[in-house]
């Protein structure tokens, strides 16, 4: 029961981390002038997102404290968490991912809403996400590649928050869109395309690298006779399949949305499809980071 706490807890760690990263950098790129759309959301979305991360952080502290000392009574014990936090990178990791959430939801909720918390709560994401590198697999590499394995691991967990994120972001705009909303919409979902491409670019390279280090050339063709192996697989599928959603999106949905406005047709029909479409390639992402929390959990097989 502890260790599905661990992965539920992993998950909410990284739902929180992809908002608070790739939102907000989403609407820096993506509105920079007077006449977007309604973003009241935003404060109350990004400050839900701290909460979780915090909250999630030292949660999963209690629970994995409680997996290493046998139980959940002595997981509470001032002695067992001063342990944990003070003599192993996890426990740490997961006392500075508290406060640096907790920075951002002071930033959120004191500063006058706009373009200064957005930029906060960017770079209380970057540390975030890459603290999940720090006690990752890509630090526990050894040796001359050490380095490059855990540098692929951060770059691979901003990518994925950046393009998860900004997807969180797409979603709530189009399902609270007005009428008025339509125009900066749209050049929102035209713009995304650029650093969607980065973040898929950098998956792709970085995913690679990491295969290397985790899986090994000699080791493919055995993938599917470990758990590992097979919600490795299960990941590639998931990610192959928001690839799709994500080309049918800018390939064809938002083309067609910019001929309906341009036009001066109801957009209502082509709003609904692209809403569709974006809501479940933002829940395929959600289902994606559950398949990543349970690998975090397991030894590759280059460890075994």
């Amino acid at each position: 029961m502890l260790e599905v706490a661990v992965i539920a807890l992993r998950w909410l760690q990284y739902s929180g981390a992809v908002v608070l990263l790739g939102a907000p950098l989403f609407l820096l790129y993506s509105f920079k002038g007077a006449d977007g759309p309604n973003l009241g959301w935003a404060r109350p979305a990004l400050s839900l997102a701290a909460v979780v991360v915090a909250v999630g952080s030292l949660a999963a502290l209690v629970a994995q404290t409680a997996v290493m000392a046998g139980s959940l009574s002595e997981a509470v014990k001032p002695a067992s968490l001063s342990f944990m936090i003070t003599g192993t990178d996890l426990g740490m990791a997961m006392v500075v991912r508290a406060a640096v959430a907790l920075v951002g939801l002071v930033a959120v909720v004191a500063l006058k809403p706009g373009r200064a918390p957005w930029r906060l709560t960017v770079a209380a994401g970057l540390i975030i996400a890459a603290s999940f590198a720090w006690t990752g697999h890509g630090a526990a590499t050894e040796g001359p590649g050490g380095l490059l394995h855990l540098v692929a691991d951060i770059v691979h967990a901003v990518a994925a928050a950046l393009w998860l994120g900004a997807l969180a972001a797409l979603t709530i705009l189009l399902l609270r869109r007005t009428a008025p909303d339509d125009p900066a919409i749209h050049r929102a979902l035209h713009g995304f395309a650029g650093l969607g491409t980065l973040a898929v670019a950098l998956l792709v390279l970085t995913g690679l690298v990491n295969s290397w280090f985790l899986i090994g050339l000699a080791r493919v063709g055995d993938l599917g006779t470990s758990l590992y192996g097979q919600l490795l697989i299960a990941k590639l599928f998931l990610f192959a399949l928001m690839l799709v959603l994500a080309a049918s999106n800018r390939f064809r949905l938002t083309p067609v949305l910019g001929s309906v406005l341009a036009g001066g047709e109801d957009p209502r029909q082509a709003l609904h499809r692209l809403r569709r479409s974006v809501v479940a390639e933002t829940l395929v992402g959600a289902v994606l980071l559950a398949v990543v929390a349970v690998m975090g959990t397991l030894a590759p097989p280059s460890a075994m």
